[in-house]
């Protein structure tokens, strides 16, 4: 069983950057697979980027180039760091973890969710 919090939403201007953090319980997380999701009112949530358990780091083209996604496995924490942040951007942010092994963007093989963090991004 994984818990996971997601953490260091908040409002912010167009351009600006913002860092969530995932923390998980459970002492298989160097195991998992960890991706980021998000959600906008009114639509499907959305892939954002992912890390294998490999440390191999996966992306939407949407957010490639402005997000980055890394993990401390010492400290069960994965990380989204997001820069030039766009009013397309605004959403609840999900982490999720699964023990699959190989990419996947797809929200129905990932078994553990966090609660969400919401980011809003004014323009």
């Amino acid at each position: 069983q994984i818990q996971l919090v997601e953490s260091g939403g908040g409002l912010v201007q167009a351009g600006d950057s913002l860092s969530l953090s995932c923390v998980a319980s459970g002492r298989t997380f160097s195991s998992t697979s960890v991706g980021w999701f998000r959600q906008a009112p009114g639509k499907e949530r959305e892939f954002v980027a992912s890390i294998i358990w490999t440390g191999t780091t996966y992306y939407a083209d949407s957010v490639k180039g402005r997000f980055t996604i890394s993990r401390d496995n010492d400290k069960n924490t994965v990380y989204l760091q997001m820069s030039g942040l766009k009013p397309d951007d605004t959403a609840t942010y999900y982490c999720a973890a699964t023990f699959r092994g190989r990419f996947t963007s797809s929200v129905s093989d990932f078994r553990y969710w966090g609660q969400g963090t919401q980011v809003t991004v004014s323009s």
